[in-house]
């Protein structure tokens, strides 16, 4: 599917490339002749294309389903009749093969397959030991390590389902969570490190009102409470664990994203969840059990699940690093770790290359390099495609509803930056203009059914979000809410979001999350917060227009100054303001509504 047009691409695949893709292996097998043809059928026979995957990917069934599909592609029943626990699926590679690579205390360490296997069945006996099971719900609020990793696989283990709590958070949007979904149990860290700096996690998850804790101490000698429990303390019989057997449909994973309410939605993920996650990997990633794929990510955002599911179920090896991925210590460990896989968001690349952090002769092993969470800069990656000089960059925009991606490249495409090449196999699309007709550039919205689309959501009307209002089409249409362009040539191109909703640095958030957080400057009257993308393209800014209180002068630094504090004390420090402008007044729609795309066009 290799795409020719105005732009110019930085990578081509060779014959070694293709001789080695498992796109190239499944296409053999089945007799088609393109990708394209592929495509086609995994969109118009659904239920053969997940068929399989899941053979493929050696999804373990405890009870095999009656059927691939049933209901309808609004309300669909994947596998009906099945019963199963993903984590089985996790462990299908040899017990001596690398699992995991983990830097700790700048030292690379390895885990294998039968030594987390290990480790995760302690944790889910410890579970199991306290009354935690099916039903149930642990919250993990700390960084992407080994005992998150463990954590995470065992509480799902026991058919429990884990909450994912961002280690960046602060205690306000903790609590909320902790709120919405009522934890048994929450998994943290005493302390962390970021640059030289220690962070707080117990103590925020403390003061977020967390029930009983489990926590991994790093040496920073903060008491625990009465009720609490030390990582080394918790773990139950060094003997097999059972994983429990569920319904396809049972949570798994509670995940969080904004909406434009400024209330996160809370998005279940199930035991079928991660089968969509592991088949982006495979055949869009090309992830081969040889590999080591890292991505700089937590459990907070998906794709943390995502990295645990895709290796494992893929047999290969995740990489974690315990600092921040924009320096050279970060650089070193893709090279000494021989990652091969590497996933990473723009402002990283940005970082890389205005630090000189990344040396041409760094990555011989990486082999594929992709990119998600925000718009992307096409002089940065060009630059990064050509510094590594082997490897493409392959554009990854999906989200937690989806349970991965919608749209995508692959190693068999030409690599042009910042530009897609393909809907995600199994997943069409439409787009959609504001008259509903189909055009070249549009709102995207998804042509359901798909395994990993979520059915339900914790706190809202799932139908009413997804489905209502959306235009009459050939095909059942689902709302996503991205703004796209369809290229001369085919490819497509990333405009942001549609809605009031962000994107910042990788994580949503709502305009109205924002705006609650720094009302109160004095001397602002009313906020408007805004995302506007560059011309040039690349991550979005974060602009906050204000109306100045009555017979008050403007003064943009204080109250920029005065915002970001704000911000980084209710909501996340990762979100940084880039402009504070002075208005008269905002503008507005006849029911009162605040015009921001208005403001955008105003900003560009």
């Amino acid at each position: 599917m290799t795409m020719s047009g105005a732009q110019s691409a930085v990578w081509r695949p060779d014959e070694e490339v293709i001789e080695h893709a498992n796109l190239t292996e499944v296409m053999n097998d089945l007799g088609f002749a393109s990708y394209d043809e592929l495509f086609r059928w995994s969109v118009e026979s659904r239920p053969e294309f997940w068929e399989m995957v899941c053979a493929r990917l050696g999804v373990v069934f405890s009870e095999q389903p009656t059927a691939v599909f049933a209901g309808t592609a609004i309300d669909p029943a994947w596998c009906p009749g099945a019963r199963m626990n993903i984590v089985e699926s996790c462990f299908t590679a040899p017990e001596d093969r690398v699992a995991v690579i983990h830097r700790r205390d700048g030292v690379n360490r390895t885990v294998t397959y039968g030594e987390l296997r290990r480790d995760v069945d302690r944790f889910a006996h410890g579970l199991a030991g306290r009354g935690i099971g099916p039903g149930d719900r642990v919250a993990i609020a700390m960084p992407m390590t080994i005992e998150s990793v463990i954590a995470y696989l065992g509480i799902v283990e026991t058919g429990a389902a884990v909450v994912s709590i961002a280690d960046s958070f602060a205690p306000h949007e903790i609590a909320r969570r902790f709120e919405m979904t009522g934890p048994a149990l929450v998994v943290t860290q005493d302390v962390f490190r970021r640059a030289g700096r220690t962070h707080p996690m117990y103590e925020k998850v403390v003061e977020a009102g967390a029930g009983r804790c489990v926590v991994v101490e790093t040496g920073a000698g903060i008491p625990l409470r009465g009720p609490d429990v030390a990582w080394g303390d918790f773990s139950g019989a060094a003997e097999p664990f059972a994983p429990v057997p569920v319904e396809p449909d049972a949570h798994m994973n509670i995940l969080f994203s904004s909406g434009t309410t400024g209330e996160p939605k809370g998005i279940p993920w199930t035991h079928l969840t991660p089968v969509k996650c592991a088949m982006d990997g495979h055949f869009h990633h090309d992830v081969h059990p040889d590999d080591v794929v890292a991505w700089p990510t937590n459990l907070g955002w998906m794709l943390g699940p995502w990295l645990i599911y895709t290796s494992l179920i893929n047999g290969a090896a995740m990489a974690l690093y315990d600092d921040v991925p924009t320096t050279r210590g970060f650089v070193e460990f893709v090279r000494d770790a021989g990652v091969t896989i590497l996933g990473f968001v723009p402002s990283i690349v940005a970082a890389w290359r205005s630090t000189g952090a990344l040396d041409e002769t760094d990555w011989p092993k990486v082999r594929v390099m992709s990119s998600s969470g925000e718009a992307s800069v096409p002089d940065d990656y060009a630059w990064l495609m050509r510094t590594v000089g082997h490897a493409p960059v392959i554009e990854y925009c999906g989200g937690t509803e989806i349970g991965g991606g919608y749209i995508i490249g692959t190693v068999l495409d030409d690599a042009v930056p910042a530009t897609f090449t393909t809907p995600t196999l199994g997943l069409d699309i439409r787009l959609l203009d504001e008259d509903g007709e189909a055009a070249d550039e549009g709102e995207v919205f998804v042509v359901p059914p798909s395994i990993g689309l979520s059915k339900e959501l914790l706190n809202r009307d799932h139908d009413s979000v997804y489905y209502d209002g959306v235009p009459a089409c050939d095909v059942p249409l689902r709302r996503h809410g991205d703004h796209m362009e369809r290229l001369p040539g085919g490819r497509y191109r990333a405009l942001g979001r549609v809605d009031d909703t962000m994107n910042l640095g990788g994580i949503k958030v709502s305009s109205a999350e924002l705006e609650r957080a720094i009302a109160g400057v004095e001397g602002v009257s009313e906020v408007a917060a805004v995302a506007v993308a560059p011309p040039g393209g690349g991550p979005s800014r974060l602009v906050v227009y204000c109306v100045p209180a009555a017979g008050v002068l403007p003064d943009t630094a204080r109250w920029k100054d005065e915002m970001q504090k704000a911000i980084r004390s209710e909501l996340n420090p990762l979100f940084r303001i880039d402009d504070v402008i002075a208005i008269p007044e905002l503008p507005r729609t006849a029911s009162a509504k605040v015009m921001r795309r208005a403001l955008r066009e105003r900003y560009r």
